[in-house]
């Protein structure tokens, strides 16, 4: 590529996507973003109040950049980015906050980049062109940086980003490169680890086999079960609408019980 191709890339238009729930904020970062336009030229592809909206608009428009608040309803910016970052061609991130204590955070852990409320313009512009340089940040950083665990997994489907809430799943079963979420209705697959789905929702599920997690609140008892030729007895979870049974370890079993008060 030629100085002038490049020159003429890195002033191309950016798609922006504007995340805020306070309908002033998103305006006064799109009047911002015209501000700037000469310096760093964009175009609005769209304006959304929670991350879930955000992922619905991006379902419809392509984009190069989202602006992003933390804290918000519904779907707050982290998981939104950490759900984005699943996409074939994720765009950019910077968040947007009026809380120091995730700038520091972020810088710590070299995110896109951070803007602190009331947002101006010549630190968005430089934000900007940070943005068309840079990648992502990755889901590690984003998991260590979010202000509360995540109130969906997602799943990449022919280039849209299926959401499916925590609380529908019964079980988190590992199966090779993949991590299956047993829903009432269907199976999914996370491409994620056990360990870290272990870590990340301790509250949440709890731990029967070096295989599987269990959602707490889906427990509808035990009970003693035999296996094969010799007929061993061993333990299994019943869950609430599953006909399956399954299996406890002998290693787990007393943290199992302990857990589960039986």
């Amino acid at each position: 590529m030629s100085g002038a191709d490049h020159d003429q890339a890195a002033c191309a238009p950016l798609a922006v996507l504007i995340v805020d729930d306070e309908a002033p904020a998103r305006e006064r970062l799109r009047d911002l973003l015209g501000d700037i336009a000469e310096r760093q030229p964009t175009h609005i592809a769209g304006m959304a109040a929670n991350g879930v909206e955000a992922l619905a608009l991006l379902e419809r428009e392509a984009v190069d950049l989202i602006l992003t608040d933390i804290r918000m309803p519904v779907m707050d910016g982290v998981e939104l980015a950490r759900h984005v970052g699943r996409l074939p061609r994720p765009p950019a991130v910077i968040f947007t906050t009026a809380y120091d204590e995730y700038a520091v955070r972020a810088f710590e852990l070299a995110a896109v980049d951070y803007l602190l409320k009331p947002v101006r313009a010549a630190r968005l512009a430089e934000a900007v062109a940070k943005a068309r340089r840079v990648r992502p940040p990755a889901d590690e950083i984003l998991r260590q940086m979010a202000p509360a665990t995540r109130h969906h997994f997602s799943i990449s489907e022919r280039g849209r980003i299926l959401l499916v809430p925590v609380a529908d799943v019964l079980y988190l079963k590992a199966e090779q490169k993949y991590v299956v979420a047993r829903c009432l209705a269907r199976e999914y697959l996370l491409d994620e680890s056990l360990v870290q789905l272990e870590e990340e929702f301790p509250e949440r599920f709890l731990r029967i086999h070096r295989n599987c997690l269990i959602a707490r609140h889906a427990v509808k008892g035990v009970a003693r079960a035999t296996t094969g030729v010799d007929g061993e007895a061993h333990w299994v979870i019943l869950l609430d609408g599953l006909a399956e049974q399954l299996p406890v370890s002998r290693r787990q079993w007393p943290a199992v019980k302990d857990a589960l008060g039986v």
